[in-house]
């Protein structure tokens, strides 16, 4: 889920900008040292879009900047447990598939797509059922629900988001719209019928 939240942290004014600490240089700053990264409490940080306060410098010892700490606001990326996303399918591996879910990426494990079995086509990048016409492949639109999240500071990357599609609602686009189509002519099948 997408929020606007105020959050505070410090950061380092080089030398060379301390005559220009301005609301726009703590921003640069910031957007350098937060945008992208992961954090437990907030998720992953967007944008630093307004810098509201810049309380009083310090200076360290043996460190050449001056250290300011700065209340911003910031669009973040949490991904809730539970939330239903819509995200684009970006890779599929032969264990299931990896989908974007705005800066992140979630995994789709096989086993949560379908309760038809799905077997990995590496030629095609997809994971296709010999069963029925369903398939899902890298640019797919999916809408998944979070179940399980863990996320790491230290190295983003090896934060692990876990997606399933196999709840009422929720599957790739082009499956839905199916389904869909099918209720509305068996309701109007039924209407006809009375």
């Amino acid at each position: 889920m997408y929020k606007r939240v105020r959050l505070k942290d410090t950061v380092e004014v080089p030398p060379k900008h301390l005559a220009d600490v301005t609301p726009q240089r703590v921003k640069a700053l910031l957007q350098e040292k937060l945008e992208g990264r992961m954090d437990e409490d907030v998720g992953s940080v967007v944008s630093v879009v307004e810098v509201h306060d810049i309380g009083d410098g310090a200076v360290l010892p043996n460190r050449p900047g001056v250290y300011y700490e700065a209340e911003f606001d910031a669009i973040t990326f949490d991904p809730e447990m539970q939330e239903v996303v819509d995200g684009t399918v970006v890779e599929v591996v032969e264990f299931g598939a990896f989908v974007g879910i705005g800066p992140v990426d979630g995994l789709l494990h096989v086993s949560q797509i379908s309760d038809e079995y799905l077997a990995y086509d590496g030629a095609n990048q997809q994971l296709a059922s010999s069963e029925s016409d369903q398939s899902l492949g890298v640019d797919d639109p999916v809408r998944v629900r979070i179940v399980t999240k863990s996320i790491d500071e230290r190295n983003p990357r090896d934060s692990k988001i876990g997606l399933t599609a196999k709840q009422p609602g929720l599957g790739k686009h082009e499956w839905l719209e199916k389904a869909r189509r099918r209720r509305e002519q068996e309701g109007e099948a039924s209407a006809g019928g009375e």
